[in-house]
């Protein structure tokens, strides 16, 4: 702790070091170096980024985008401390209260590293850890190691197995016993360096009988070259806990798919480990020129729940493969899928899951529903679901619909006095009104008004 000292606010170190780009094992060594992490976390990295090395990218994603050159890229960037007047704005800017008066404790993200968490005293009066997870590693460091990688394995995937070796900042969130946080816990993520990755690592556990509500939020500047973001997401549900994850994602889309825009391969996963636990991912996703990424719960425990439900907006040359993957292992457990997707202009919105019930998961349940709009003649929208049922005494339900706005919807709705704009915005909003009710008010809002200034 002698190196970098914590406190509700910016660190009073800010330790200045945007690296060049390029990955090895002596940016690796670096990056564990400048965090200030113990030997174990280095050979963590070093053998991550031996079987990185040995893996080939995945390119089932339906879509397409021009090579990734990953020596390209710089893997680790920290702002300067005279600029944490510049960041604050930054965040005020971009909506994000980082003051004791808001309703959400915020840990705020800016390129690599944590910039400032807030409300850690007075959760820390309950028991809840929430800081960063470089903070995490000095103060908690058995912990981390325990559970770093028990959800998501070092070789899960091309960009997870990247993720474990350079991951930067991130959050950890541990919910004692018996505990339901009193405020919403939030991290926002911002790449603000030009040819930057970001490689968010976060953890969160909730313990038995708890509970949390948490959002994660992401912006980045126009910049006209790609940046890369590869984040991974472990999460652990023990007995009777229960956890609502919503994500509003509005990473800059790119005016020009072979130029800009952010690639984004995410890894996110849950783990109901004991009875009665919950799972709700409740994703919004706006931005990106590549967005793959797929939301799973693994349902371990008894009578365990895992729910999914996302909304989907491109245009321009967007192309999504996004989805989830839902696997029953415990008796009587439940899952329900619901997602909109929405394509307009030149995009490409591709729906894939996974919904699995294994032999021994008896009288386990499935619903899924999965409903694309189409505006415009250039915009695609594909679904590619796949459902394994290994015994007899389960139900799995699978409801999808494709249609276009109709020409009919709008001129109703112009003879009514309302612009096409406007009355797109309708249609855009009635049509994932059942999701959006599930948002907490400020966000219902504030997606509202992503989805009007969305439509074409």
């Amino acid at each position: 702790m002698n190196k970098h000292t914590y406190k509700e606010g910016f660190y009073t170190k800010i330790k200045s070091n945007t690296f060049k780009q390029g990955i090895n094992k002596k940016i690796i060594k670096k990056i564990s170096q400048i965090r200030n992490e113990p030997s174990w976390l280095l050979c963590f990295r070093l053998k991550a980024y031996k079987i990185w090395k040995k893996m080939k990218e995945p390119h089932w994603l339906n879509g397409k985008y021009k090579k990734i050159n990953y020596q390209k890229y710089i893997y680790y960037s920290a702002p300067k401390k005279k600029q944490s007047h510049k960041i604050k704005k930054t965040f005020q800017k971009l909506g994000i209260n980082l003051t004791k008066k808001s309703n959400t404790a915020v840990d705020a993200i800016f390129d690599s590293i944590s910039v400032i968490t807030t409300y850690q005293k007075k959760l820390s009066k309950l028991g809840i850890i929430f800081c960063s997870l470089k903070e995490a590693i000095i103060k908690y460091s058995k912990i981390v190691k325990k559970y770093l990688c028990s959800v998501v394995p070092i070789n899960d995937n091309f960009y997870a197995a990247l993720n474990a070796a350079v991951f930067s900042d991130g959050t950890f969130i541990l919910i004692p016993k018996n505990v339901k946080c009193p405020i919403d816990l939030s991290t926002y993520f911002r790449i603000n360096t030009s040819k930057s990755g970001q490689f968010e690592r976060t953890i969160i556990i909730v313990q038995s009988n708890s509970s949390l509500k948490y959002i994660e939020g992401c912006s980045a500047p126009i910049k006209k070259q790609h940046q890369l973001h590869a984040a991974v997401i472990e999460i652990i549900l023990y007995k009777n806990a229960k956890l609502q994850y919503v994500t509003i994602q509005n990473w800059f889309p790119g005016k020009n798919l072979k130029k800009n825009g952010i690639l984004n391969f995410v890894t996110k996963r849950a783990i109901c480990k004991k009875k009665n636990s919950q799972m709700s991912w409740i994703q919004i996703e706006l931005g990106s020129a590549i967005n793959w990424k797929y939301p799973s719960i693994i349902l371990k425990g008894n009578n365990s729940i895992g729910n999914f439900f996302s909304i989907s907006i491109t245009k321009l040359q967007q192309q999504y493969d996004t989805g989830t993957k839902i696997i029953h292992i415990g008796k009587k457990t439940k899952s329900l899928i619901l997602t909109k997707s929405i394509s307009t202009e030149k995009s490409k919105n591709t729906y894939r899951s996974l919904v699995k019930i294994k032999k021994n998961a008896d009288k386990s349940k499935n619903f899924t529903q999965c409903d694309s709009l189409i505006i415009g003649n250039q915009a695609k929208a594909y679904t590619f679901p796949c459902i394994k049922i290994n015994n007899t005494n389960s139900i799995i339900e699978h409801e999808a619909s494709s249609c276009y706005i109709k020409k009919e919807q709008i001129f109703y709705l112009l003879t009514r006095g309302i612009n096409k704009k406007k009355a797109i915005s309708m249609i855009l909003y009635g049509f994932c009104e059942d999701i959006m009710n599930m948002l907490p008010t400020d966000y219902k809002l504030e997606i509202k008004d992503l989805i009007s200034k969305k439509n074409i």
